[in-house]
């Protein structure tokens, strides 16, 4: 009886601990996402663009494709911007996110939208509606679909290697882990197996490839504003993959190998100063 009472107090005392932990841990994470949250009290140039970035890649200029699709953006439309690297999220709590004359914008596309309307900047105008209606079409093809399974390989299926490439904390890795799964499960892809995922993946790249074609860029010898997002997604997977599934998927389409090829040498003549050589050295751009 005596066993029975200690044993009943030795699961109350744990239960009481263990309550005690998790409110505690998660006040300590509110109050640090409230912290990382608030964006940095700086005085930047007038009708420049301050680009809030995680960090540069180790083969890649960022650690997100979001992060290279709106650089190259800025560089497409010819807007002078500057990178602010740091962990400091914005009130949506995504990456990256920008500055602009003391606003505080975040979602690439909304980014891009907002400067365009400002800047009076129009990079499809010399194409027809039809044609930016398909540029479009397979720009949300891949950030809405052909991501996702990018994201699952990454964070899920890869995870550690992926954590110990990119220089990520194992603790950080399993949150990541555990985001990208409940998204991707509320997102309907995350159901799948991981071979039906890796096929959805195939079905994508070989429709970006057909359409593609010997084209130089999406729409045909001159870029278009869906060429920076395109270009975000398959260069990430391109060049920062670290030998996964994705990189072998990617690189057995030849014309989209050139593509990411050709999307660097026209508005990333700068690449290598701007990746950390697989942690070898700084970057400096």
């Amino acid at each position: 009886m005596l066993d029975t009472i200690m044993e009943s107090d030795d699961v109350l005392f744990w239960s009481k601990a263990t309550g005690t932990f998790l409110v505690s841990s998660a006040l300590l994470y509110i109050a640090w996402k409230k912290m990382k949250s608030k964006a940095p009290n700086k005085i930047h140039p007038p009708d420049t663009v301050i680009v809030h970035h995680l960090g540069r890649g180790p083969y890649a200029p960022s650690l997100t494709p979001y992060g290279i699709k709106l650089e190259t953006y800025l560089r497409m439309a010819k807007i002078p911007y500057k990178n602010e690297h740091g962990s400091a999220s914005s009130k949506k709590g995504k990456y990256p996110w920008i500055e602009y004359n003391g606003e505080c914008l975040s979602d690439t596309e909304f980014c891009i939208e907002f400067l365009n309307d400002k800047r009076g900047i129009d990079l499809d105008k010399d194409f027809t509606v039809m044609e930016r209606g398909t540029a479009r079409a397979f720009q949300k093809m891949l950030e809405e679909n052909t991501y996702w399974a990018f994201a699952l390989d990454r964070w899920v299926y890869n995870v550690w290697e992926a954590c110990t490439a990119m220089k990520v904390p194992s603790l950080a890795g399993y949150y990541v882990r555990r985001q990208v799964r409940n998204n991707t499960h509320a997102h309907g892809i995350g159901r799948h197996s991981s071979d039906e995922v890796y096929h959805i993946m195939e079905l994508d790249l070989k429709a970006l490839s057909d359409f593609l074609g010997s084209k130089k860029f999406l729409l045909g010898d001159k870029p278009c504003q869906a060429d920076c997002s395109v270009f975000g997604i398959i260069g990430n997977a391109y060049c920062q993959s670290f030998g996964s599934p994705v990189e072998s998927a990617v690189k057995k389409y030849r014309n989209l190998c050139d593509y990411c090829e050709r999307m660097k040498q026209t508005f990333w003549p700068d690449w290598d100063e701007c990746i950390t050589h697989g942690h070898t050295k700084e970057a400096t751009k």
